[in-house]
């Protein structure tokens, strides 16, 4: 009988070329939250540019060349104050001309009425035929048809020579200014912008889904709220006064004027417009750390079965209310979902909560605490029933999750 016998260094090869015995995935300790249902009263929050009631872009009535421009962007302006000339010498020459064409109508109207009297005692002595003294009155009227239509170019040549001065209708603070000296300006083209003084409003666009909300507001004194840009402690009511009747056609938004009269605010400042949503019952808040994105749908990890383990539901994030996430589909009271730690976790990995030292695990019978009796605070910063222990992360099978926000990212590491 033959025997094979395997040299002592082939050995190794052999075990190395073994599969590997599976490493069993150890169980993660999750920090959990057991869902109650509460109110919500969502404030939405709006980028806002405070601007003028009125402003306006002023400019010559007639054309010509602008020669000289007395103020400049930032300057205060009163009522009759001069702003800007163009060149004044042909309205002159006008307004000259005119002046003798009314003098000389002046004069033949004054020859006119002094032969009508004339011829109109001739008349009556008979030595004319009244033919002859009905053409000398048409002459006469005429005559003084001529006269005032005279008189009144010269008052168009007067004007024209004065609106080469361009002059403040009333008092604000110049915003723009649009021509400079030696430019040659059509009639009502713009020299310069002037926002006049009086109330202000705020002025900000709004998402489509919204309009009909805020346009229900219009009218109605102090329904918004502003905050100066750097004085977060002090709040201005607001009326909405007008909303656009058209979304703007790159922005898809609708623009909103708030009225908030006369203050001190500087024009063009930045401020926030606060708007109060209607208070909403039986709503599931979650803090931002446990709501992820995942093929495009944000979702949670829910804790189910036995043995415990997380299970992704998609859910309607209906907004933000402080820290917290307003849930408004996709969950029930009662359910117990994950609060930290999301972008570590599979779909079906196998978990179990994680408690403090000396707090009990909460189990699906354990009756749900009161909200006020955690507090807003500990509720934001994911103090629910459990939390999470320091353990491997293993990814997910689909693609690790991200978290919904850059604070839930913080949050959930």
């Amino acid at each position: 009988m033959r025997h094979h016998f395997l040299p002592l260094f082939a050995l190794p090869l052999l075990l190395a070329c073994s599969k590997p015995a599976p490493v069993e995935e150890p169980v993660r300790a999750v920090r959990s939250l057991m869902l109650q249902a509460g109110s919500s009263s969502l404030q939405h929050e709006y980028a806002a540019e405070v601007r003028a009631r009125v402003e306006s872009r002023l400019g010559f009535r007639v054309a010509g060349k602008l020669v000289r421009r007395m103020v400049n962007v930032g300057d205060l302006v009163k009522a009759g104050q001069p702003l800007a000339q163009i060149d004044a010498s042909d309205y002159k020459l006008g307004q000259e001309v005119a002046r003798a064409g009314a003098a000389s109508a002046d004069a033949q109207l004054a020859l006119s009425e002094a032969e009508f009297k004339r011829y109109k005692d001739l008349r009556e002595q008979g030595f004319i035929s009244g033919l002859e003294l009905e053409r000398r009155e048409a002459a006469l009227k005429a005559a003084r048809a001529q006269a005032e239509q005279a008189r009144a170019q010269a008052s168009v040549q007067n004007n024209q020579a004065a609106y080469t001065l361009l002059v403040a209708d009333v008092s604000g603070v110049v915003t723009a200014v649009e021509a400079e000296p030696g430019a040659v300006l059509g009639a009502g083209a713009v020299v310069l912008r002037l926002a006049q003084d009086g109330p202000r409003d705020a002025v900000f666009s709004v998402p489509e889904d919204r309009a009909a909300g805020v346009r229900a507001l219009l009218g109605q004194p102090g329904a918004l709220k502003l905050r100066a840009w750097g004085a977060a402690d002090t709040l201005l009511p607001a009326t909405v006064r007008e909303v656009a009747a058209a979304a703007d056609s790159a922005t898809r938004t609708f623009l909103v004027k708030a009225d908030i009269g006369a203050t001190a605010l500087r024009l063009g400042q930045t401020a926030s417009v606060l708007i109060n949503a209607p208070v909403v019952a039986g709503v599931i808040k979650l803090p931002m750390s446990a709501v992820f994105q995942q093929g495009g749908q944000s979702k949670v990890w829910r804790l189910d079965g036995k043995p415990l383990a997380v299970r992704a539901q998609p859910v309607e994030v209906a907004g933000a209310d402080g820290n917290l996430v307003v849930i408004a589909g996709g969950l029930s009271p009662g359910q117990e979902v994950v609060t930290a730690g999301v972008h570590a976790l599979t779909e079906g990995q196998t978990v179990r909560r994680y408690a403090e030292p000396g707090v009990a695990l909460p189990t699906p019978s354990t009756p749900v605490r009161d909200a006020a009796a955690v507090g807003p605070a500990a509720v934001a910063a994911g103090v629910p029933t459990s939390g999470p222990a320091n353990g491997p992360a293993t990814g997910p099978a689909n693609g690790p999750a991200t978290p919904a926000s850059p604070a839930a990212a913080g949050a959930s590491r």
